[in-house]
């Protein structure tokens, strides 16, 4: 018992760091994709010394994995590099509620991959996700920033969906750090050729966030979301999940004095509530 409430604090916090990661899009002045390349250098590089002092295995099994994990790594990058520039134009709030639609797109996916249709549920679902999006788009003018950072926030979604819908097919057998250190390295080198501002001119205080978005709010909550698996179930993690919104609306309420529209917490809602309910329905069925 003692164990599973030590869990279940390491989920919350690290659901609670995830949330997190959002504020740096605002607090570092950089583009998308120079936070995304640092980030993921540092977060990578902490990574590997952990792996190296738990003594856990860094190489991979098969040669194969190695392509498998360059996809991984692709989708990864356009995820976080679309995430953190839906987050600089539409606000926090907004964008990660949009990046949120990501688990009924994943229910819309994955029959394209095993050969399946969608089920009724899913489909109100994804009306409902559509109706919460459409709340949270202040217009139809793709030159408006708030609805740019909605469509990059449903972009990044797609392709977190596409990572992780990968990663369970092909990819499960290796642990959650072992996973990330391949994907942040990718990342890192496929962006560093797009980098506007080299690391010799990135300010001291900028150095220093992409240092602590990178092991406190990347490396650390990965760390913890993978132990506290050892003893919750995958429906508990999935569940617990789905309260990141929340957690980073609150963060930037109180670090940036985000303040989000009325229509933004009623899309937001019906956003997160079929979130949850898709996360819900898989893992019942799971079960079964």
């Amino acid at each position: 018992m003692q164990a599973q409430q030590q869990s279940l604090l390491y989920l919350h916090i690290a659901v609670l760091l995830f949330g997190g990661t959002a504020l740096f899009a605002k607090l570092i002045d950089l583009n998308a994709i120079d936070i995304t390349v640092y980030r993921t250098a540092v977060a990578g590089i902490a990574i590997l010394f952990m792996l190296y002092l738990q003594k856990k295995p860094i190489k991979l099994n098969k040669p194969k994995d190695y392509l498998i994990v360059l996809l991984l790594g692709i989708a990864v990058g356009i995820h976080w590099v679309t995430y953190f520039a839906g987050m600089q134009m539409a606000g926090i709030t907004v964008g990660m509620l949009a990046f949120f639609s990501y688990p009924v797109v994943t229910v819309f996916l994955e029959p394209l991959f095993n050969k399946s249709r969608p089920k009724a549920k899913d489909i109100i679902s994804a009306a409902v996700v559509i109706l919460g999006i459409y709340l949270l788009v202040p217009s139809a003018n793709l030159g408006d920033d708030v609805t740019m950072g909605i469509v990059m926030g449903v972009f990044s979604g797609l392709f977190f969906a596409l990572r992780n819908i990968t990663h369970k097919r092909y990819f499960s057998q290796y642990s959650g750090p072992q996973t990330m250190f391949y994907q942040t390295l990718v990342a890192s080198i496929m962006l560093c050729a797009f980098i506007e501002v080299p690391i010799y001119e990135v300010s001291n205080h900028d150095l220093t966030l992409i240092l602590i978005a990178g092991v406190i709010f990347t490396a650390t909550p990965h760390s913890l979301f993978a132990a506290s698996l050892k003893h919750l179930s995958a429906a508990t993690a999935g569940l617990i999940a789905c309260l990141q919104p929340l957690y980073g609306t609150l963060l930037a309420i109180i670090i940036i004095h985000e303040r989000p529209s009325l229509m933004t917490l009623v899309g937001g809602i019906l956003i997160v509530s079929a979130a949850c309910f898709e996360t819900w329905s898989i893992t019942q069925k799971a079960r079964k």
